[in-house]
């Protein structure tokens, strides 16, 4: 079975059908720039020429940056402040006329990497953490998800968010070395590990694909187990589909 699952950035949205029974994606993927006003009706229009790229009517699945509670956005994160309040799914429906689930995008990678990657199987508590735009993270115990926990969210210093001093931009922006961007990612792992002791934690995102960059800089120095997403970049979106499968 084939569903859309569309994987909304602060930088890229981006869209591809998945075959949710084999978590794998069926066409290639297709990308648009994030629009630079990130408003909910520019950004409309995107998911719009997303759907009528695939020429797809079916149910659809988004991964959304930001805290979504029943589908109605919490906070606006790295998007713009019209976003709060925002019903998700009622906007993107009125926009392409077919019917959407919306959860926070690392969730839905989470759930991608619990069903079909390096999540599988796992019975203790797994965190994925996305590294983009922001920090994301998807909190699992017994393979069960505990929507929206915002990790990235967390105070790194007074009026300092985590992810305005670890997250992916921020190595672009402040143009720090590899090794310099994961000396703070380590620190921020290992915030992540003493207050939640996890027996795993997986790293997805765009970074991801970088791994071999700074994975040796990643020293926890506990039991939890730091690998890369095996659905590396696609998480996203493979996730999102499967969210959608209830509207079959």
């Amino acid at each position: 079975m084939e569903i859309l699952g569309i994987d909304v950035g602060g930088s890229g949205m981006k869209g591809a059908l998945v075959n949710i029974e084999t978590g794998e994606l069926t066409t290639e993927r297709f990308r648009i720039a994030t629009p630079k006003s990130k408003k909910p009706e520019d950004m409309a229009k995107v998911v719009k020429r997303i759907t009528s790229h695939f020429k797809y009517e079916g149910p659809v699945g988004c991964g959304f940056p930001t805290l979504v509670h029943h589908g109605v956005a919490r906070l606006h994160s790295n998007l713009d402040p019209e976003w709060v309040g925002t019903d998700i799914p009622k906007l993107f429906e009125k926009e392409c006329g077919m019917p959407f689930v919306v959860i926070n995008d690392a969730d839905a990678a989470g759930v991608a990497e619990m069903e079909h990657g390096a999540g599988k199987d796992n019975k203790g508590v797994v965190i994925m953490i996305t590294i983009g735009t922001g920090l994301g993270s998807g909190f699992f115990v017994n393979g069960k998800l505990v929507p929206n926990f915002e990790l990235g969210r967390l105070n790194y210093r007074k009026k300092i968010l985590w992810e305005q001093y670890a997250a992916d931009s921020i190595r672009t922006t402040d143009k720090l070395t590899w090794v310099q961007w994961a000396k703070r990612f380590n620190q921020y792992l290992q915030h992540i590990d003493m207050l939640f002791s996890p027996d795993l934690i997986i790293l997805g995102g765009g970074a991801s694909k970088k791994m071999n960059l700074f994975e040796k800089h990643i020293k926890l120095g506990v039991n939890a187990e730091v690998v890369a997403a095996q659905t590396q970049n696609e998480a996203g979106i493979i996730g999102a589909a499967m969210a959608a499968k209830g509207l079959l």
